[in-house]
């Protein structure tokens, strides 16, 4: 339901909107594009890592159920150019929708604060081998756990525990705060 209000909400204002399956690919096709990407889960998460790394063009609008500052600012550090809650008023969406096409960003003060007043984290030696960093990227371009145990040829459980060490080491208990963690470090960049 939320989709068909946002996608009739953005027509009617006289923005040319379309839902594809595949936003990642869709916004690589052109050279400005806006995508808004609700982000609920992993895959969501993984998503808008992704969408962040497509390019100088691409603005992400990260629609989170509800925005504290640190949700907002794994927003903003995972690529979103922008932050609003799905709860937001249509005015404030069209808001948002304006200060892209001029070149502006809209987080919420607290967001905003945070970012601001974060120190920033030095690699400190904590870096994980090669082939953990590659399950690393693997996960933030969306692979399954699955996939990616097939990939580098253990079982789908071994995988699991092994990513559970990683997650360990780094000092996460999350797959997603393990993908933060790298896209901080660096880690995740080609």
């Amino acid at each position: 339901m939320f989709r068909y209000g946002i996608v009739a909400l953005l027509a009617k204002a006289g923005h040319e909107v379309e839902t594809p399956a595949d936003p990642l690919g869709w916004a690589r096709r052109y050279e400005q594009a806006t995508v808004l990407l609700t982000v609920d889960n992993d895959l969501d998460w993984a998503m808008l890592s992704r969408l962040g790394r497509a390019g100088r063009g691409v603005a992400v609008v990260a629609v989170l159920a509800s925005i504290t500052a640190a949700s907002g600012a794994e927003a903003v550090r995972a690529g979103a150019t922008s932050v609003i809650s799905r709860s937001a008023s249509p005015d404030s969406v069209l808001r948002v929708m304006a200060g892209l096409s001029d070149g502006d960003a809209t987080l919420p003060q607290e967001v905003l604060r945070m970012l601001s007043t974060e120190p920033d984290e030095p690699d400190n030696g904590d870096r994980p081998p090669p082939d953990q960093i590659g399950w690393l990227r693997a996960l933030a371009g969306g692979s399954t756990v699955a996939t990616l145990a097939n990939d580098v040829g253990y079982s789908e459980r071994a995988m699991f525990r092994l990513l559970h060490g990683l997650y360990k080491r780094l000092g996460v208990r999350t797959r997603t705060e393990a993908l933060m963690r790298a896209y901080e470090r660096g880690w995740l960049r080609g």
